[in-house]
Protein backbone atom coordinates (compact mmCIF):
# COMPACT_ATOMS: atom_id res chain seq x y z
CA UNK A 1 0.00 0.00 0.00
CA UNK A 2 1.21 3.52 -0.72
CA UNK A 3 2.89 5.27 2.21
CA UNK A 4 4.84 8.20 0.75
CA UNK A 5 1.70 10.23 0.15
CA UNK A 6 1.68 12.89 2.87
CA UNK A 7 1.31 16.35 1.30
CA UNK A 8 2.07 17.98 4.62
CA UNK A 9 5.45 16.33 5.04
CA UNK A 10 6.57 17.01 1.49
CA UNK A 11 5.73 20.72 1.57
CA UNK A 12 6.25 21.90 5.16
CA UNK A 13 9.48 23.93 5.58
CA UNK A 14 10.29 22.69 9.12
CA UNK A 15 9.14 19.08 8.89
CA UNK A 16 11.74 16.47 9.81
CA UNK A 17 10.82 13.06 8.34
CA UNK A 18 10.68 9.92 10.43
CA UNK A 19 13.92 7.88 10.49
CA UNK A 20 14.36 5.18 7.86
CA UNK A 21 13.54 2.35 10.28
CA UNK A 22 10.51 4.04 11.84
CA UNK A 23 7.19 2.11 11.68
CA UNK A 24 5.47 5.33 10.49
CA UNK A 25 7.13 6.04 7.14
CA UNK A 26 6.28 9.04 5.00
CA UNK A 27 5.12 11.42 7.76
CA UNK A 28 6.74 14.10 9.91
CA UNK A 29 8.73 12.98 12.94
CA UNK A 30 8.59 16.52 14.30
CA UNK A 31 8.47 20.12 13.13
CA UNK A 32 11.63 21.40 14.79
CA UNK A 33 10.65 21.28 18.48
CA UNK A 34 9.48 17.79 19.50
CA UNK A 35 9.33 18.47 23.25
CA UNK A 36 7.62 21.81 22.66
CA UNK A 37 5.06 20.04 20.48
CA UNK A 38 4.32 17.67 23.38
CA UNK A 39 3.86 20.59 25.74
CA UNK A 40 1.43 22.16 23.27
CA UNK A 41 -0.63 18.95 23.33
CA UNK A 42 -0.78 19.09 27.12
CA UNK A 43 -1.97 22.68 27.30
CA UNK A 44 -4.03 23.21 24.13
CA UNK A 45 -4.14 21.05 20.98
CA UNK A 46 -1.82 19.59 18.34
CA UNK A 47 -2.49 18.15 14.90
CA UNK A 48 -0.52 15.04 13.86
CA UNK A 49 -0.24 13.67 10.33
CA UNK A 50 -0.76 9.90 10.49
CA UNK A 51 -1.09 9.30 6.77
CA UNK A 52 1.05 6.20 7.12
CA UNK A 53 -2.03 4.37 8.46
CA UNK A 54 -3.50 1.86 6.01
CA UNK A 55 -7.23 2.45 5.42
CA UNK A 56 -9.65 -0.24 4.22
CA UNK A 57 -13.29 0.07 3.16
CA UNK A 58 -15.78 -2.71 3.91
CA UNK A 59 -19.05 -2.44 2.00
CA UNK A 60 -22.09 -4.70 1.68
CA UNK A 61 -25.08 -5.64 3.77
CA UNK A 62 -23.31 -8.47 5.62
CA UNK A 63 -20.19 -6.49 6.54
CA UNK A 64 -20.78 -6.22 10.32
CA UNK A 65 -22.21 -9.69 11.00
CA UNK A 66 -19.47 -11.19 8.81
CA UNK A 67 -16.73 -9.22 10.56
CA UNK A 68 -18.21 -10.13 13.94
CA UNK A 69 -17.63 -13.82 13.16
CA UNK A 70 -13.90 -13.49 12.58
CA UNK A 71 -12.60 -10.77 14.94
CA UNK A 72 -12.35 -10.38 18.71
CA UNK A 73 -14.75 -7.46 19.18
CA UNK A 74 -18.57 -7.52 19.34
CA UNK A 75 -19.37 -5.52 16.20
CA UNK A 76 -22.55 -7.22 14.93
CA UNK A 77 -24.70 -4.43 16.32
CA UNK A 78 -22.28 -1.56 15.88
CA UNK A 79 -24.41 1.52 15.30
CA UNK A 80 -24.10 4.10 12.58
CA UNK A 81 -21.34 6.60 13.40
CA UNK A 82 -19.91 4.37 16.10
CA UNK A 83 -16.35 3.06 16.40
CA UNK A 84 -14.55 0.16 18.08
CA UNK A 85 -11.11 -1.39 18.33
CA UNK A 86 -10.57 -5.05 17.49
CA UNK A 87 -7.97 -7.75 17.00
CA UNK A 88 -7.43 -10.56 14.55
CA UNK A 89 -5.83 -13.54 16.27
CA UNK A 90 -4.20 -16.68 14.95
CA UNK A 91 -5.38 -20.15 15.92
CA UNK A 92 -3.28 -20.09 19.10
CA UNK A 93 -4.64 -16.72 20.23
CA UNK A 94 -1.57 -14.70 19.25
CA UNK A 95 -2.23 -11.20 17.98
CA UNK A 96 -1.82 -10.76 14.24
CA UNK A 97 -3.64 -7.45 13.73
CA UNK A 98 -5.01 -4.54 15.75
CA UNK A 99 -7.28 -2.06 14.02
CA UNK A 100 -9.89 0.64 14.55
CA UNK A 101 -13.20 0.49 12.70
CA UNK A 102 -15.97 3.05 12.22
CA UNK A 103 -19.35 2.50 10.57
CA UNK A 104 -20.66 5.47 8.57
CA UNK A 105 -23.58 5.42 6.12
CA UNK A 106 -23.53 1.65 5.48
CA UNK A 107 -19.76 1.55 5.02
CA UNK A 108 -17.28 0.29 7.61
CA UNK A 109 -13.94 2.06 7.56
CA UNK A 110 -10.99 0.20 9.04
CA UNK A 111 -7.49 1.54 9.64
CA UNK A 112 -4.40 -0.26 10.84
CA UNK A 113 -0.61 -0.17 10.91
CA UNK A 114 1.16 0.69 7.67
CA UNK A 115 2.91 -2.66 7.36
CA UNK A 116 -0.26 -4.65 8.11
CA UNK A 117 -2.60 -3.01 5.61
CA UNK A 118 -1.85 -5.39 2.76
CA UNK A 119 -1.84 -8.63 4.80
CA UNK A 120 -5.03 -7.66 6.63
CA UNK A 121 -6.85 -6.80 3.38
CA UNK A 122 -5.73 -10.12 1.91
CA UNK A 123 -6.90 -12.08 4.96
CA UNK A 124 -10.30 -10.37 5.08
CA UNK A 125 -10.82 -10.92 1.35
CA UNK A 126 -10.09 -14.64 1.76
CA UNK A 127 -12.68 -14.89 4.53
CA UNK A 128 -15.58 -13.37 2.58
CA UNK A 129 -16.79 -16.62 0.97
CA UNK A 130 -20.49 -16.08 0.12
CA UNK A 131 -21.14 -13.06 2.34
CA UNK A 132 -22.28 -9.78 0.80
CA UNK A 133 -19.04 -7.95 1.55
CA UNK A 134 -16.36 -6.23 -0.48
CA UNK A 135 -12.94 -5.29 0.87
CA UNK A 136 -11.17 -2.34 -0.77
CA UNK A 137 -7.82 -0.76 0.09
CA UNK A 138 -8.25 3.02 0.15
CA UNK A 139 -4.86 4.65 -0.34
CA UNK A 140 -6.71 7.92 -1.02
CA UNK A 141 -7.93 8.22 2.61
CA UNK A 142 -5.74 9.77 5.30
CA UNK A 143 -5.78 9.75 9.09
CA UNK A 144 -5.09 12.98 10.99
CA UNK A 145 -5.13 13.10 14.79
CA UNK A 146 -5.95 15.98 17.13
CA UNK A 147 -4.67 15.70 20.71
CA UNK A 148 -5.22 18.01 23.65
CA UNK A 149 -7.83 19.66 25.88
CA UNK A 150 -8.78 22.20 23.22
CA UNK A 151 -10.00 19.52 20.81
CA UNK A 152 -13.36 19.01 22.54
CA UNK A 153 -14.44 22.62 23.06
CA UNK A 154 -13.86 26.04 21.57
CA UNK A 155 -13.00 26.90 17.96
CA UNK A 156 -11.69 23.47 16.94
CA UNK A 157 -14.73 21.54 18.14
CA UNK A 158 -17.06 24.15 16.65
CA UNK A 159 -15.33 24.02 13.27
CA UNK A 160 -15.46 20.21 13.15
CA UNK A 161 -19.04 20.22 14.55
CA UNK A 162 -18.17 17.90 17.43
CA UNK A 163 -21.02 18.01 19.93
CA UNK A 164 -19.97 18.63 23.56
CA UNK A 165 -21.83 15.47 24.62
CA UNK A 166 -20.03 13.18 22.15
CA UNK A 167 -18.63 10.11 23.86
CA UNK A 168 -15.53 8.02 23.22
CA UNK A 169 -15.94 5.95 20.04
CA UNK A 170 -18.69 8.25 18.73
CA UNK A 171 -18.19 9.47 15.16
CA UNK A 172 -19.67 12.16 12.96
CA UNK A 173 -19.53 13.68 9.51
CA UNK A 174 -17.08 16.47 8.84
CA UNK A 175 -18.94 19.67 7.90
CA UNK A 176 -19.47 20.65 4.28
CA UNK A 177 -16.80 23.31 4.16
CA UNK A 178 -15.19 22.40 0.88
CA UNK A 179 -16.31 20.47 -2.19
CA UNK A 180 -19.88 19.31 -1.59
CA UNK A 181 -19.81 16.75 -4.41
CA UNK A 182 -16.81 14.87 -3.01
CA UNK A 183 -16.49 12.62 0.06
CA UNK A 184 -15.91 14.76 3.10
CA UNK A 185 -14.67 12.20 5.60
CA UNK A 186 -15.54 11.91 9.27
CA UNK A 187 -14.26 12.46 12.79
CA UNK A 188 -14.26 9.99 15.68
CA UNK A 189 -13.54 10.31 19.39
CA UNK A 190 -10.77 7.96 20.54
CA UNK A 191 -9.69 6.96 24.07
CA UNK A 192 -7.62 9.66 25.80
CA UNK A 193 -3.85 9.60 25.82
CA UNK A 194 -0.94 11.06 27.76
CA UNK A 195 0.08 10.57 31.38
CA UNK A 196 -2.97 9.50 33.34
CA UNK A 197 -4.88 9.29 30.05
CA UNK A 198 -6.01 12.85 30.53
CA UNK A 199 -5.71 14.27 26.99
CA UNK A 200 -8.66 13.98 24.58
CA UNK A 201 -8.02 12.47 21.14
CA UNK A 202 -10.00 13.04 17.93
CA UNK A 203 -9.17 11.26 14.67
CA UNK A 204 -10.12 12.66 11.27
CA UNK A 205 -10.34 10.36 8.25
CA UNK A 206 -10.32 12.50 5.11
CA UNK A 207 -9.78 11.99 1.36
CA UNK A 208 -6.53 13.16 -0.20
CA UNK A 209 -8.38 15.90 -2.08
CA UNK A 210 -9.26 17.46 1.29
CA UNK A 211 -6.35 16.67 3.60
CA UNK A 212 -4.23 19.74 2.83
CA UNK A 213 -7.12 22.16 3.27
CA UNK A 214 -8.26 20.53 6.51
CA UNK A 215 -4.71 20.72 7.85
CA UNK A 216 -4.46 24.41 7.01
CA UNK A 217 -7.82 25.31 8.51
CA UNK A 218 -7.32 23.30 11.69
CA UNK A 219 -3.95 24.94 12.29
CA UNK A 220 -5.52 28.34 11.61
CA UNK A 221 -8.17 27.51 14.24
CA UNK A 222 -5.50 27.08 16.90
CA UNK A 223 -3.89 23.64 16.66
CA UNK A 224 -0.10 23.35 16.73
CA UNK A 225 1.56 21.21 14.07
CA UNK A 226 3.18 18.17 15.70
CA UNK A 227 5.03 15.13 14.46
CA UNK A 228 4.54 11.46 15.20
CA UNK A 229 7.12 11.77 18.02
CA UNK A 230 4.49 13.66 20.06
CA UNK A 231 1.79 11.07 19.42
CA UNK A 232 4.17 8.25 20.35
CA UNK A 233 5.44 9.90 23.55
CA UNK A 234 1.91 10.51 24.79
CA UNK A 235 0.84 6.99 23.79
CA UNK A 236 3.69 5.40 25.75
CA UNK A 237 2.93 7.56 28.79
CA UNK A 238 -0.67 6.31 28.58
CA UNK A 239 0.50 2.67 28.47
CA UNK A 240 -1.19 2.15 25.10
CA UNK A 241 0.60 -0.57 23.10
CA UNK A 242 1.26 -0.45 19.37
CA UNK A 243 1.13 -3.55 17.20
CA UNK A 244 4.56 -4.64 15.96
CA UNK A 245 6.35 -2.20 18.23
CA UNK A 246 5.18 -3.24 21.68
CA UNK A 247 4.11 -6.71 20.61
CA UNK A 248 5.97 -9.62 19.06
CA UNK A 249 4.98 -12.84 17.33
CA UNK A 250 4.12 -14.46 20.69
CA UNK A 251 1.93 -11.71 22.15
CA UNK A 252 -1.56 -12.63 23.33
CA UNK A 253 -4.30 -10.09 24.00
CA UNK A 254 -4.08 -10.22 27.80
CA UNK A 255 -0.39 -9.33 27.75
CA UNK A 256 -1.07 -6.09 25.89
CA UNK A 257 -4.10 -5.07 28.01
CA UNK A 258 -6.39 -5.27 24.99
CA UNK A 259 -9.19 -6.97 26.94
CA UNK A 260 -12.57 -5.26 27.33
CA UNK A 261 -15.64 -4.06 25.47
CA UNK A 262 -15.55 -0.79 23.50
CA UNK A 263 -16.88 1.11 26.52
CA UNK A 264 -13.82 -0.10 28.43
CA UNK A 265 -11.38 0.96 25.69
CA UNK A 266 -10.65 -2.65 24.84
CA UNK A 267 -10.26 -4.64 21.65
CA UNK A 268 -11.53 -8.00 22.92
CA UNK A 269 -15.11 -8.51 24.08
CA UNK A 270 -15.18 -11.35 26.60
CA UNK A 271 -18.88 -12.14 26.15
CA UNK A 272 -18.76 -12.94 22.45
CA UNK A 273 -17.60 -16.27 21.13
CA UNK A 274 -16.68 -18.25 18.06
CA UNK A 275 -13.74 -16.46 16.52
CA UNK A 276 -10.26 -17.68 15.74
CA UNK A 277 -8.09 -17.70 18.87
CA UNK A 278 -11.01 -17.34 21.28
CA UNK A 279 -10.07 -20.49 23.20
CA UNK A 280 -6.81 -18.92 24.36
CA UNK A 281 -8.56 -15.72 25.43
CA UNK A 282 -11.15 -17.65 27.45
CA UNK A 283 -8.58 -19.97 29.03
CA UNK A 284 -6.35 -17.13 30.21
CA UNK A 285 -9.31 -15.09 31.44
CA UNK A 286 -10.87 -17.92 33.44
CA UNK A 287 -8.06 -20.25 34.46
CA UNK A 288 -4.66 -18.67 34.27
CA UNK A 289 -2.59 -15.58 33.77
CA UNK A 290 -0.62 -14.44 30.74
CA UNK A 291 3.09 -15.25 30.90
CA UNK A 292 4.09 -11.61 30.38
CA UNK A 293 2.79 -8.18 31.32
CA UNK A 294 3.07 -4.75 29.72
CA UNK A 295 5.00 -2.25 31.87
CA UNK A 296 6.16 1.33 31.57
CA UNK A 297 9.90 1.67 32.08
CA UNK A 298 11.77 4.77 33.16
CA UNK A 299 15.21 4.70 31.55
CA UNK A 300 18.48 6.17 32.82
CA UNK A 301 18.72 9.46 30.95
CA UNK A 302 22.45 9.80 31.58
CA UNK A 303 23.28 6.81 29.38
CA UNK A 304 25.10 7.56 26.14
CA UNK A 305 22.63 5.57 24.04
CA UNK A 306 18.99 4.61 24.18
CA UNK A 307 17.89 0.97 23.97
CA UNK A 308 16.09 -0.10 20.80
CA UNK A 309 12.91 -2.01 20.11
CA UNK A 310 13.42 -5.77 20.57
CA UNK A 311 16.38 -5.27 22.93
CA UNK A 312 16.33 -7.62 25.90
CA UNK A 313 15.32 -6.53 29.39
CA UNK A 314 17.58 -8.12 32.00
CA UNK A 315 17.29 -8.94 35.71
CA UNK A 316 20.50 -10.10 37.35
CA UNK A 317 21.89 -10.84 33.89
CA UNK A 318 18.93 -13.00 32.82
CA UNK A 319 16.57 -12.05 30.00
CA UNK A 320 13.10 -11.44 31.42
CA UNK A 321 11.48 -9.39 28.64
CA UNK A 322 11.75 -7.25 25.53
CA UNK A 323 11.79 -3.52 24.90
CA UNK A 324 9.00 -2.04 22.76
CA UNK A 325 8.66 1.66 21.94
CA UNK A 326 11.43 3.92 23.28
CA UNK A 327 10.81 7.67 23.29
CA UNK A 328 11.76 10.92 25.04
CA UNK A 329 8.83 12.46 26.92
CA UNK A 330 8.73 16.18 27.69
CA UNK A 331 8.20 15.57 31.44
CA UNK A 332 9.06 11.94 32.12
CA UNK A 333 12.31 11.91 30.15
CA UNK A 334 13.33 8.69 28.36
CA UNK A 335 10.62 6.05 28.75
CA UNK A 336 9.72 2.76 27.10
CA UNK A 337 7.03 0.14 27.02
CA UNK A 338 8.21 -3.41 27.63
CA UNK A 339 6.78 -6.91 27.87
CA UNK A 340 8.33 -8.64 30.88
CA UNK A 341 7.73 -11.88 32.73
CA UNK A 342 4.70 -11.60 34.97
CA UNK A 343 6.72 -12.70 38.00
CA UNK A 344 9.10 -9.71 37.81
CA UNK A 345 8.59 -7.60 40.97
CA UNK A 346 7.71 -3.95 40.58
CA UNK A 347 10.82 -2.80 42.47
CA UNK A 348 13.26 -4.92 40.44
CA UNK A 349 16.52 -3.28 39.36
CA UNK A 350 16.46 -3.88 35.62
CA UNK A 351 18.88 -3.17 32.80
CA UNK A 352 18.59 -3.34 29.04
CA UNK A 353 20.84 -5.37 26.76
CA UNK A 354 23.02 -2.29 26.27
CA UNK A 355 23.47 -1.73 29.99
CA UNK A 356 20.94 1.08 30.47
CA UNK A 357 19.35 1.02 33.93
CA UNK A 358 15.55 0.82 33.98
CA UNK A 359 12.80 0.76 36.58
CA UNK A 360 9.12 -0.09 36.36
CA UNK A 361 6.53 2.66 36.90
CA UNK A 362 4.66 1.36 39.99
CA UNK A 363 1.47 3.37 39.40
CA UNK A 364 0.69 1.26 36.32
CA UNK A 365 1.62 -2.09 37.88
CA UNK A 366 -1.13 -4.35 39.26
CA UNK A 367 -0.08 -7.17 41.56
CA UNK A 368 -1.45 -10.69 40.90
CA UNK A 369 -3.60 -11.04 44.01
CA UNK A 370 -6.95 -12.17 42.60
CA UNK A 371 -7.96 -15.70 41.64
CA UNK A 372 -9.98 -16.03 38.44
CA UNK A 373 -13.47 -17.48 38.77
CA UNK A 374 -12.62 -20.56 36.72
CA UNK A 375 -9.46 -21.26 38.70
CA UNK A 376 -11.35 -20.82 41.98
CA UNK A 377 -13.94 -23.39 40.85
CA UNK A 378 -11.22 -25.89 39.91
CA UNK A 379 -9.54 -25.37 43.30
CA UNK A 380 -12.81 -26.02 45.10
CA UNK A 381 -13.34 -29.27 43.19
CA UNK A 382 -9.85 -30.38 44.13
CA UNK A 383 -10.28 -29.35 47.76
CA UNK A 384 -7.72 -26.57 47.56
CA UNK A 385 -8.12 -23.14 49.23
Amino acid sequence: MATDRSPILLNHPTAVPTPDDDPSPGVAWHYGDPLGEQRAAARSAVLVDRSDRAVLELAGGDRLTWLHSIVSQDVAGLGDRKSAESLSLDGNGRVEDHFVLTDVDLVTWLDTEHQRGGPLAEYLSRMVFRSAVTVTARADMHVLTLIGPATRSGPLAEMLEIHPDAQIYDAGDLPEMHHEDEPLGFWRIMPPTGEGRSLPVVDLIVPDTEVRQWWTEIVAAGATEAGIWTQEALRVAAMTPRLGRDTDERTIAHEADWIGSPAEFGAVHLEKGCYRGQETVARVQNLGRPPRRLVLLHLDGSADERPATDDAVLLDGRTIGRIGTVVDHHELGPIALALVKRSVPVDAHLTTAGGVAARIEPDYYTADETVQAGRAAVNRLRGRP
